[in-house]
């Protein structure tokens, strides 16, 4: 009975599945177009994947969870697919691939009930990933970063002696004048290192506070680690321009975003240091005297 349960379960949502990659096919190929295209979403690439491998990972914790269907998926498909429809004629990418999570939803709604909605949170969370946002937020977002990455610049050349004058994004060197482009903004780094910190806390910490400080810590830590790179290709560019064109500031990107994951680390390793309690040895009792 329990066979047949399953295999109905495992038939009706394929079925659904296959429906909705059929209705979303226009909408998923312009996003999966985007994370070979741009840059800032190269890491969009591996959040289907690893979404998945965290539901495997699970398998033996869902198998256990009831399947309660609800007729609220219905009305969540119905929502996501009104959404996919408006974002489409309004030409509103976020909304219209949101919606295509929000629909995967309704299908786990439908099929499997509140329930496993709620154990699948955590790879339903990692799928908002793989969607680039708004361009009105990125915006907003990234030209505070390019002025605060130059101001840290600016600071950091100064101290080891290299005379800089800042107008606004632009930095006058003795030699050039560097301008911290959108892509120096650190936005880039801030998006892949905020989607590693969540699969850093999930394979190495349990502890849903210390996930959440990992998580909120890659903000600092990605704005000093592009702070640093900036100020490292202003320091190289007075030695050898080319040092800050081409392959090698791609190289220092990397290096620098290597940094900040062990920088990532080095806190984990801190916190759990700190916060797990002192194991104290037990004195051994003395002889007594006879």
């Amino acid at each position: 009975m329990l066979e047949k349960q399953t295999s109905s379960f495992l038939a009706r949502t394929g079925i659904l599945l296959l429906l909705l990659l059929i209705l979303f096919g226009n909408v998923l190929y312009k996003m999966v177009d985007e994370w070979f295209r741009l840059e800032e979403m190269g890491h969009g690439i591996f959040v289907p994947f690893v979404a998945g491998w965290v539901i495997w990972s699970q398998r033996e914790k869902l198998s256990q969870i009831p399947l309660r269907p609800s007729w609220t998926g219905w009305v969540v498909l119905a929502l996501a697919f009104v959404q996919m429809m408006i974002a489409e004629l309004g030409a509103e990418y976020f909304l219209a691939r949101s919606a295509f999570i929000l629909a995967l939803m309704g299908i786990v709604l439908l099929t499997a009930g509140t329930a496993m909605l709620r154990a699948l949170a955590f790879p339903f969370f990692l799928l908002c990933f793989m969607v680039r946002w708004p361009t009105i937020l990125y915006t907003r977002i990234t030209f505070p970063l390019q002025m605060l990455a130059s101001q840290l610049a600016e600071v950091g050349l100064e101290i080891v002696g290299i005379p800089v004058l800042r107008d606004g994004n632009v930095l006058e060197l003795p030699s050039q004048k560097l301008s911290v482009v959108e892509a120096c903004s650190g936005i880039r780094s801030l998006l892949s290192l905020t989607f590693l910190s969540l699969i850093y806390g999930y394979l190495f910490d349990k502890r849903m506070w210390m996930r959440v400080v990992l998580f909120v810590s890659t903000i600092p830590i990605a704005i000093a680690a592009n702070a640093f790179r900036v100020t490292m290709t202003g320091i190289m560019s007075e030695y050898k321009r080319e040092w800050s064109e081409g392959v090698y500031h791609s190289m220092e990107g990397w290096v620098i975003f290597m940094v900040a994951l062990v920088i990532l680390g080095s806190l984990h390793r801190i916190l759990d240091l700190i916060s797990r309690p002192r194991r104290t040895t037990p004195k051994t009792p003395l002889p007594l005297e006879t």
